[in-house]
């Protein structure tokens, strides 16, 4: 076998394997008498059928057959032989034989890019320190009395606060549009439910009063027909009424479950809760950092090959999310590519990584991940024993946490600062 190798781009290699024919014709010869043996031919009894007549019925089948065995294999055998490492399948081109003596093929991939990790330690991250104050705590506590609140009806003006529900027809130079009709459609003041000139137009209004009032759409409005523009909208309202929301009590606490330990332990509940919240957040926005960072420390040139795998898996994960069957139905697939790009690259990167430093799962993190994974439900501890009994829930669970282990070493070998921030500003800047 003799194999050339030629590079006809970064990471584009074009190899040309060249076989003996006679090896070639020896397996065809060998398999030939096999299947000479067994064959049943119509006027030969078996296994008298002569090669001349088996060459004629079968050898065509049985030279495509070797000739793909053989290609598949010397494939391999030469990506070993020239210390290559593809990035995916090859394509290949069968070469019009000059003479009977050799059998030649070309196979063009991409390989997989050389990666030397570079400027790790100076990978900067703002580390939240999120603090939970009273501020916050009171916060929190009218969301979940608004959770629980109830309307009563007023005979006054509406106001900020208040729920206003009424009908209204949308029209554009007289005429009504799509969307711009609703019948009994609450809308809570303050809340910007609505476009601000609508909740403009609700705000000191009366049950039963009917008038006319202009909105005007943003230029950045969903609506290519309505961006930018000004409709008049009639409106009837039918009631204007007042938020009451519960005291905060054992009997508030009971009814968000919290049956034993009244007020008290629900307030240890909501705190719990809140800090959950903001590690997980704290969590996210340090793993995105630390993934900028690398990202842009290290550039490097990526296997189209494998940046088109990634953006054919995410559109399939699209069309499963959205419901779609239909292949022709699909987001284009050019709306994947760039964060394909972007997977691909930090893979190649964290993997490089995970090498370098010899990473290996800890299965102490493990079940640290799991035991996040369940918690919050009430058998938590069953459920935490069960996955880690389970060896294929474990396959897919340890990429995730050596991967994150690969974070979590480049926060603690790079640069980190520290900066508070209260709750409500951190989850809701």
């Amino acid at each position: 076998m003799q194999v050339t190798v030629e590079s006809t781009g970064t990471l584009e290699r074009r190899m040309r394997v060249e076989l003996p024919a006679e090896r070639i014709e020896q397996e065809i010869n060998s398999r030939l008498k096999t299947v000479g043996r067994t064959a049943k031919l119509k006027g030969f009894r078996p296994g008298k059928v002569p090669p001349k007549v088996v060459k004629q019925r079968y050898g065509k089948q049985i030279r495509e057959e070797v000739l793909s065995e053989l290609m598949q294999k010397s494939y391999t055998d030469a990506v070993m032989q020239e210390n290559l490492n593809p990035a995916g399948g090859p394509r290949i081109e069968t070469e019009d034989s000059k003479d009977d003596k050799n059998f030649a093929y070309v196979a063009t991939f991409e390989v997989m890019p050389k990666v030397e990790l570079k400027d790790l330690d100076k990978i900067a991250v703002e580390v939240p320190d999120v603090e939970i104050g009273d501020a916050d705590m009171d916060d929190m506590l009218l969301r979940l009395r608004r959770q629980k609140a109830t309307w009563n009806e007023v005979e006054r003006k509406s106001a900020d606060g208040d729920r206003v529900t009424c009908d209204f027809t949308g029209t554009l130079k007289g005429e009504e549009f799509e969307g711009g009709k609703g019948t009994e459609v609450p809308v809570v003041l303050g809340q910007g439910q609505m476009l601000p000139d609508f909740e403009k137009g609700l705000t000191g209004v009366t049950a039963g009063e009917e008038k006319t009032i202009k909105v005007k759409f943003p230029k950045e409005y969903h609506a290519e027909d309505l961006a930018g523009k000004k409709a008049d909208f009639a409106i009837k309202v039918r009631r204007v009424e007042e938020e009451i929301l519960p005291e905060v009590d054992d009997a508030f606490a009971e009814s968000f479950d919290v049956t034993e330990g009244g007020l008290e332990k629900f307030m240890e509940d909501v705190r719990e809760n809140m800090e959950r919240e903001a590690d997980a957040k704290k969590k996210g926005d340090i793993r995105e950092q630390i993934m900028n960072a690398l990202l842009e420390n290290n550039p490097i040139e990526i296997p189209q090959t494998l940046k088109q795998q990634e953006a054919h898996s995410l559109q399939h994960d699209a069309m499963r999310r959205l419901g779609i069957e239909d292949h022709s139905q699909a987001p284009p697939i050019a709306n994947f590519e760039e964060m394909a790009e972007r997977r691909v690259r930090l893979s190649l990167l964290v993997s490089q990584l995970i090498a370098d430093q010899k990473l290996e799962v800890d299965d102490e993190k493990v079940r640290a991940h799991v035991e996040e994974m369940c918690a919050g439900y009430e058998n938590a501890e069953d459920m935490v024993n069960m996955y880690l009994g389970n060896q294929q829930f474990l396959q897919q669970v340890h990429p995730v946490v050596l991967e994150q282990q690969a974070f979590d070493w480049l926060l603690e070998n790079g640069k980190s600062t520290n900066k508070k921030v209260a709750f409500t500003e951190y989850m809701n800047p």
